[in-house]
């Protein structure tokens, strides 16, 4: 079965198949190898981890699509990317779509913000009209080659014009044909309760460590119907942490050992790279 058939079950089962966000390919390897079952490439994460810069607009399609592509390269599992507004107009997204889709997504993410758009989680956010949004998802249907290939369209509209709001958007998005719906920073637990009663299409739920919506256990929110439970940056929050723990024991003890339980030993990096792989392929060519 093919990685965008694999998503599409996975998401239509409705069982809150939970979904970390990779910054890049290792972070996928690691994503992986852990028996997660899809991957999301979070435009936050690359934004963050690639340009030391917030998540403000900063990212473009070129390194996403780059990122794409290298984590098609390293993983098997099904991707879904962020692809923040889609760089643009209807015309953009149309461009992004095919872009993204040539790079190896699974599933392409839309937002209806202003473009630049910033986190789903800051102050300050503003959305384009209903109509144009419509256009956008739209434009994105039309433009992949593979049916298969899925469209996850959020809207950011519960912040400036309220839930309600939010929901009739989202409603708008499934009938211009996006398979998945995302209601981004909704604030109220019975709001993330009622979600899977008001929208008939599978939805996803983002769940941001230290963000605006309520945390939910993914067994709860499987219980409510979603079909996929987001963590975009649990692994950049865990990586950044890490670091500097690692660091600071260096910075004041002068040395970091690896039976110091802060760093990951030297061979268990080496086995994530895949460096055994690539032995065994230096000898067969030797």
């Amino acid at each position: 079965m093919s990685t965008r058939k694999q998503l599409k079950t996975l998401v239509e089962a409705r069982r809150g198949v939970l979904v970390p966000g990779a910054f890049n390919a290792l972070s996928a390897r690691v994503i992986e190898d852990l028996g997660f079952e899809a991957i999301y490439v979070t435009g936050a994460g690359v934004t963050n981890m690639w340009f030391g810069m917030p998540d403000q607009g900063f990212m473009g399609l070129a390194e996403i699509a780059d990122h794409t592509a290298r984590i098609r390269d390293a993983v098997s599992l099904p991707l879904i990317v962020d692809a923040d507004t889609g760089f643009g107009n209807a015309l953009n997204v149309y461009h992004t779509v095919r872009t993204l889709e040539r790079a190896g997504a699974d599933c392409i993410q839309l937002e209806d913000q202003v473009a630049p758009k910033r986190c789903g989680h800051f102050s300050g956010k503003e959305v384009i009209s209903t109509e144009e949004a419509v256009s956008k998802i739209k434009a994105a249907v039309d433009a992949r080659r593979d049916a298969d290939l899925m469209i996850l369209a959020r809207t950011d509209a519960a912040a400036t014009h309220g839930f309600e709001a939010a929901v009739e958007r989202a409603q708008k998005f499934a009938e211009a044909g996006a398979d998945i719906l995302f209601v981004e920073a909704v604030t109220q637990a019975d709001e993330v309760r009622a979600l899977p009663q008001r929208l008939a299409k599978p939805q996803l739920m983002n769940m941001v460590i230290g963000g605006r919506t309520p945390i939910f256990n993914a067994d709860q929110l499987a219980d409510l119907g979603y079909g996929i439970v987001l963590y975009a940056n649990a692994a950049l929050q865990g990586a950044v942490m890490g670091m500097q723990q690692a660091l600071t024991v260096l910075r004041d003890q002068k040395e970091v050992q690896e039976s110091s339980g802060l760093v990951a030993p030297f061979a268990e990096r080496q086995r994530l790279v895949g460096k055994p792989d690539w032995d065994a392929l230096e000898k067969r060519y030797t």
